[in-house]
C-alpha cells in the first residue's frame, strides 16, 4: 500500500505526487492529515476500546449480539450491526466451536426410562425439569470426565462433577450437589440419556430415595436432550476452543470458574432474554414472591 509521506524520502510514494493522480491539492491533503477525529470517529474508538475490554473479560467467549448487549448494559448505546463490523474490522473474534465425540454408551442390559419429558425444554418455573448429562475435557494426563445437571427453566447448571473416569459416582455425585443446593422435593422431573450411569442401580436409588421421576432419551436421539448438548458446545469452544489443559488440575480450575463464575452469573444467554441463569432466577422469584 502507498504511504502519504514528505518528498524526501527516496523510499516511499512521494505526497506531490499521490496528489497529483489523484487531483487534489498538497494543502488540502495537510489540512486533513493535521484535523483532529471528528465526533463519531472518537466515538468509534472509545467503543472498540470498550469492546476490547470486554472481550478480554469474557475470555473472547461474546460474538456480535451478546457483546451489544454487554455494551449497553455499559452504558454505551450501540447496535449490534455496529458492534459487528468494528469487531470485523479490529479483528475482535468469539471463539468458534469444534466438533467431540459422545460419551454415552448405551449398550447395556440395564432397565431404562420412558422419554416423559418429550422435549419440553421450557418449564413454567424453577426445580421442575432438569436435564443431565457426561462429557469429557482432553489434558495432557488424560480425559477428565464432567457431568452436569441443568435446571431447564434457567438453563442453570445446578449441579457438577469431575473424575478421571465414568463410573456412576460421576453422575451421583453431581445429581447430590444439585438436590443438596436446590431442595426440589417431590415432582421433579430429571431426564438424561440411556448411558449405563444413568440406568445404574445406584442413579437410580438416589431418584427414587428424593421422590424424582426419571425420564430418558430415545435410542440415537441426541436432540431430546438438547439443552445439555448445546451447554457441552458452548463450553468446549468458550473454555479452551481446542487448546488441550497440561494437568487435570488446571482443567478443574478452569471447569469451576468457567461454570460458577461465568456461566450461571454472568454470560448473557439469548433464551433468557440476554440475562444470565442467576439473575433470571432472581428477577422470577421477585415476581412470584
Amino acid at each position: 500500500m502507498f504511504r502519504l509521506i514528505p518528498d524526501s524520502d527516496p523510499d516511499e510514494c512521494p505526497v506531490s505526487w499521490m496528489c497529483d493522480a489523484l487531483e487534489v491539492s498538497e494543502s488540502g491533503y495537510y489540512a486533513w492529515a493535521s484535523r483532529s477525529p471528528s465526533a463519531a470517529e472518537q466515538r468509534r474508538d472509545t467503543l472498540v476500546a470498550v469492546i476490547r475490554q470486554v472481550h478480554a473479560d469474557v475470555k473472547a467467549r461474546y460474538g456480535s449480539p451478546r457483546m451489544t448487549k454487554e455494551l449497553n448494559a455499559r452504558g454505551h448505546a450501540c447496535t449490534e450491526n455496529t458492534v459487528a463490523e468494528l469487531m470485523r474490522e479490529h479483528g475482535i473474534r468469539a471463539k468458534a466451536p469444534r466438533r467431540f465425540v459422545r460419551t454415552t454408551d448405551s449398550n447395556h442390559r440395564l432397565p431404562v426410562a420412558e422419554n416423559i419429558l418429550a422435549r419440553d425444554f421450557e418449564p413454567a418455573g424453577p426445580n421442575q425439569s432438569w436435564c443431565a448429562d457426561i462429557t469429557y475435557i482432553p489434558t495432557g494426563e488424560g480425559w477428565l470426565y464432567l457431568a452436569v445437571v441443568e435446571d431447564l427453566f434457567s438453563r442453570m447448571i445446578v449441579g457438577w462433577s469431575m473424575d478421571e473416569t465414568m463410573e456412576s459416582r460421576l453422575v451421583v455425585d453431581a445429581l447430590a450437589m444439585a438436590l443438596a443446593r436446590r431442595r426440589p422435593g417431590a415432582g421433579l422431573l430429571a431426564h438424561s440419556d440411556r448411558g449405563s450411569q444413568y440406568a445404574s442401580d445406584h442413579y437410580q436409588r438416589v431418584l427414587a430415595s428424593e421422590g424424582t421421576t426419571c425420564s430418558m432419551s430415545e435410542v440415537g436421539q441426541c436432540w431430546d436432550n438438547a439443552p445439555v448438548e448445546s451447554f457441552f458446545g458452548r463450553l468446549k469452544c468458550e473454555l479452551a476452543s481446542g487448546e488441550v489443559f497440561a494437568t487435570r488440575d488446571q482443567a478443574r480450575a478452569e471447569l469451576f470458574e468457567y461454570l460458577e463464575v461465568f456461566y450461571n452469573r454472568v454470560r448473557l444467554h439469548s433464551s433468557l432474554g440476554f440475562l444470565s441463569p442467576v439473575e433470571f432466577e432472581r428477577t422470577y422469584n421477585q415476581k412470584h414472591r
